[in-house]
């Protein structure tokens, strides 16, 4: 049995087996996405249509964000030469993401979470927060203040040959909506970068760790959480299974096509009793992110 008792390890081998099917799947899914919400706004223009295709790509732009992060964890493809390519080119690089900076910050996260060195601590540190002071947050994000900052942040730290794979992105979707005589939609992109993006972001951090019942602790029940998403939260606010982070935390190199998976089992087998771990959807999340 594993260390827990909860898996057999025959079963966890099976759950940590990689397909580079399922990935490729994955991202066509997520490019897909892309490539529709940008379709639906050229074909019927309307202030309708353009609101649902920037919601759908700052949905698609965090699930290549997590994509990114799958491939640090070498858990999207089978090896890591190919994670390595992928979350470099092909994810990160959408997003203005150095994958190799990413790596060496993300593995630290997970080395120290729930201890003082945790990088990702000072996101979530002071949660819970007073409603007013969520619903400032909240409204620096949606405000575009948030995405502006972070941009210019990172237009000051430009270095061509880490921003290479983004300005290569960049150039291929301009000639993309060239061609289809649709130049316009490219400020699509960025009002998801800059209006969706930040506020996604913000979702997933108090969710995965802003409302946890003690993140000093080494069991990621209690310094991790799991939000048990709505169909359509998994659209647009927690794509590609993020919203399992207990057992992504637990068993970081599941892929995370199989997180799901992974969650039936461990419930099945009350690895969850007892810890306020699970909430359901981002309503709750945000519920418990305020104080009372």
């Amino acid at each position: 049995m594993s260390t827990d008792n909860t898996l057999s390890k025959d079963e966890l081998s099976a759950l940590r087996q990689r397909s580079d099917f399922k990935a490729v799947i994955t991202l066509l899914i997520n490019y897909g996405f892309i490539a529709a919400a940008f379709t639906l706004a050229i074909i019927w223009p309307n202030p309708l249509t353009i609101l649902l295709s920037v919601l759908l790509i700052g949905g698609r732009q965090l699930g290549l964000g997590i994509l990114t992060h799958d491939c640090c964890h070498n858990a999207l493809f089978e090896n890591g030469r190919s994670n390595e390519l992928a979350g470099h080119w092909l994810c990160g690089a959408a997003i203005n993401l150095d994958f190799y900076d990413y790596r060496k910050y993300h593995l630290q996260h997970h080395r120290f979470a729930g201890t003082d060195q945790d990088p990702d601590k000072i996101f979530v540190d002071k949660y819970p927060v007073a409603r007013e002071s969520l619903r400032r947050k909240l409204l620096r994000d949606i405000s575009g203040r948030t995405g502006l900052r972070d941009e210019l942040t990172r237009l000051k730290q430009f270095q061509l040959k880490k921003q290479t794979p983004w300005l290569l992105f960049h150039a291929v979707l301009i000639s993309l909506l060239m061609a289809a005589n649709a130049l316009w939609a490219y400020l699509i992109w960025w009002a998801a970068e800059l209006f969706v993006l930040p506020l996604l972001l913000r979702l997933r951090q108090i969710g995965e760790h802003g409302v946890a019942s003690d993140r000093s602790s080494l069991d990621p029940r209690e310094n991790t959480g799991t939000t048990l998403a709505s169909w359509w939260e998994r659209l647009f606010i927690a794509p590609n299974h993020v919203n399992f982070h207990v057992e992504h935390h637990r068993f970081a190199n599941v892929p995370p096509y199989n997180l799901s998976k992974l969650h039936s089992l461990l419930k099945a087998r009350g690895y969850f009793e007892g810890y306020h771990c699970l909430r359901q959807g981002y309503r709750q999340v945000l519920r418990d992110a305020v104080t009372t």
